[in-house]
């Protein structure tokens, strides 16, 4: 009699790291050669839990050293509460079940919340990783996806058409500690799409399609300049994880040396205590050497590993790869190849970083921050700042967007010189530049146009700093103009729409005469004057109307339609060519 496992074969998908363009992991995927078996287990609990061992069983003859990811319907880890036999099966392999990731999938609907979430408690106790499967495509709720705290999120490549969607998902991930995957990618503009949104991981037929055997090559498209967005701290350690070569502490040297000689491209073995936290780090090239000399093996081979070890290198999976530098920079320049352990908010590993990808990632940075600076004032272009104004939008933050320029320019250029309209325009620049909090973001988009990315309470220090001063070029006064919107958060979807809110506010205050200040909200009709002198000789009033208060608290200290006269400053820091 035929078994449903006669004709049952599973087939492998790589998890691919989007930043390093390695494999992160392998997916198990259950392909039955009739029937539908999966639609089986969705009803059959029992049927689902045997489809997840056998699955790690088949990969784990496989003896690849990659974590591994298993599917499980969140009705069967409800229904039973628990999966022992798969913790078992993985145990006796030799494995840790922290190297296995269990991917939850729909249906949730009528699946008794407090059952799963007891379930997945226990998988965790056991030490295995959770996944949320299915997540933008699913019928998964989001309350209950925070109660889940998976490590790990698997977004459908459909919610890619809503980038504003896929980055709140990477913002809840962050929150959660979570790496964020897009499961489904089929063309290098929606791996650019998921790179752009902030998705560490990835997997589709883009990559590689499902094969029986473990893809040994991956093709990941290069990545253009620019798209992966990067904190102002340095890009985040959780881009460079790569999978890591684990033992128990207690394995002996031998098991160590059989590991290294069969997978020529692991660089070295952690020891993890029972809990996955690293206890002693093996380097292969120093541990091999020592295998090697003579009566080495003899020596060691039945030791513990441990005694060949070196305390390991670790940081927090919160970490920046600038962080990781410096961890890696104290102790034994002899142990500057070492990996560098990353480990969970409970110190258990979830992969290890190499500094060759760091020092690469890092140099591509530096270089694509160099191209995008303004030469005449080091300033960064237009494309950093609203860049960053799109992620604070996405987190839903309020956004204070100024543009700010010099009146007359070509004036200036014309009577003065072109050098010194350029040194006036470096002044200004270095002004801002010291003026700026580190909120701030300060770029030149070119010609006598700086754009201003600013939390609200920072704004007015930095807008005093360049109207209270008095500004000439080649003994010619010169004022500057300044116009600023206020987007409060769902009232602008991208920096696009903040532009096309800012561009009607600049033109309001090129009107005015002397140093100018206009400020607009997004979506609210009107704007304020807060500095400038109207053509026909009065001082500039307030025109937004209903917009009372709307500088409560932000510490301008201006009441709303206060008539000001322009402020003409001593000669201060900045000013150029005063005699």
């Amino acid at each position: 009699m035929h078994s449903w496992t006669d004709t049952l074969r599973f087939a492998f998908q790589p998890v691919v790291n989007l930043t390093t363009g390695g494999v992160a992991g392998l997916e198990i995927l259950a392909r039955p050669e009739t029937g539908d078996i999966l639609a089986e287990a969705r009803r059959d609990p029992e049927l689902d839990r045997a489809l997840a061992v056998l699955a790690v069983r088949t990969a784990l003859r496989r003896e690849t050293l990659l974590p591994l990811h298993v599917n499980v319907f969140a009705g069967t880890l409800a229904d039973l509460g628990g999966l022992t036999s798969l913790h078992d099966a993985v145990r006796e392999a030799g494995r840790l079940p922290w190297e296995v990731t269990v991917d939850v999938g729909p249906p949730y609907t009528h699946v008794p919340q407090p059952a799963l979430l007891e379930a997945v408690s226990a998988l965790r106790d056991q030490g295995f990783r959770i996944g949320a499967d299915g997540v933008g495509d699913g019928d998964v709720p989001l309350r209950l996806l925070t109660d889940l705290a998976p490590d790990l999120v698997k977004l459908d490549a459909s919610l890619l058409g809503r980038p504003a969607a896929v980055r709140a998902m990477r913002t809840l991930c962050e929150e959660l500690g979570a790496l964020l995957a897009v499961e489904g990618v089929e063309t290098e503009a929606q791996c650019a799409a998921a790179l752009a949104a902030g998705a560490q991981l990835a997997q589709g037929h883009l990559f590689a399609p499902p094969a029986r055997l473990p893809a040994a090559d991956v093709y990941v498209p290069p990545r253009s300049p620019g798209v992966l967005p990067r904190p102002r701290s340095g890009p985040s350690v959780r881009e460079f994880v790569r999978p890591a070569a684990l033992l128990p502490v207690t394995a002996s040297a031998g098991q160590v040396r059989a590991l290294l000689t069969g997978a020529p491209e692991v660089s070295g073995v952690l020891l993890v205590d029972r809990a996955g936290v690293p206890v002693r780090s093996v380097h292969r090239s120093r541990f091999l050497l020592s295998m090697s000399g003579r009566y080495g093996h003899a020596l060691y081979a039945d030791r513990p590993a441990a005694k060949l070890g070196d305390p390991p290198r670790t940081v927090g999976i919160d970490a920046t790869a600038w962080e990781v530098l410096d961890v890696v920079a104290v102790g034994d320049r002899d142990r500057t190849s070492d990996d560098v352990a990353v480990v969970d908010r409970g110190g258990r590993c979830v992969g290890v970083v190499r500094l060759a990808d760091l020092v690469r990632a890092l140099a591509e940075s530096r270089v694509e921050e160099a191209a995008g600076l303004n030469p005449l004032t080091r300033l960064p272009g237009s494309d950093a700042i609203t860049g960053e104004a799109d992620r604070r939008i996405a987190d839903g933050r309020t956004v204070t967007l100024s543009w700010l320029d010099v009146d007359h320019f070509k004036q200036v250029n014309d009577g003065a010189g072109f050098a010194a309209g350029d040194e006036l325009i470096r002044s200004v620049g270095r002004v801002l530049q010291r003026a700026a909090d580190d909120a701030a973001r300060v770029g030149h988009i070119g010609g006598d146009d700086f754009l201003v990315l600013a939390d609200p309470d920072g704004l007015g220090p930095l807008a005093a700093a360049v109207l209270d001063a008095s500004w000439s070029a080649g003994g010619r006064p010169v004022t500057l103009s300044l116009a600023t919107v206020v987007c409060a958060p769902g009232s602008v979807t991208d920096h696009r729409e903040a532009a096309a809110c800012l561009a009607p506010l600049k033109k309001a205050a090129k009107a005015l005469r002397g140093a100018s200040w206009v400020l607009g909200r997004a979506g609210v009709p009107g704007y304020e004057v807060l500095r400038g002198v109207t053509d026909g000789g009065g001082v500039g009033e307030a025109g937004a109307e209903g917009a009372e208060g709307q500088r409560e608290g932000q510490g301008w200290g201006r009441e709303r339609g206060e008539r000001v006269t322009p402020v003409v400053a001593g000669p201060e820091a900045g000013v150029v060519g005063a005699g």
